[in-house]
């Protein structure tokens, strides 16, 4: 199994959409949470299960998506490195992905 990384701005992310979840539906949020860290789980366990974005951007030409089990609206986008899956950010797939990646994270 790979180690998980999670860059700073996955929290961000997390913390977002559960919060608007939890504005319908307190248990859902929760729910979100764990959901998306079973996800984690999973992708450390079988990191080639995400399909490659297809990004036009050639620095996003390796960055894997999947969706958080339940929450198919929302992806995660990872990296797969030899002994690591680093998880770039998770957003909802209305957003604008190729540029919210493009993005260069907080320090």
């Amino acid at each position: 199994m790979a180690h998980l990384f999670k860059r700073p701005i996955v929290i961000q992310d997390l913390i977002d959409h559960a919060t608007y979840i939890s504005l319908d539906n307190l248990d859902a949020g929760d729910r979100f949470l764990y959901a998306a860290e079973a996800t984690f789980q999973c992708l450390a366990e079988m990191p080639r299960i995400g399909k490659l974005s297809g990004f036009s951007n050639p620095k996003l030409a390796q960055v894997r998506q999947y969706p958080i089990k339940g929450f198919n609206k929302y992806i995660i986008f990872y990296q797969n490195h030899p002994e690591v899956v680093e998880i770039l950010r998770v957003l909802h797939g209305a957003q604008n992905l190729e540029f919210m990646l493009e993005q260069k994270p907080p320090p």
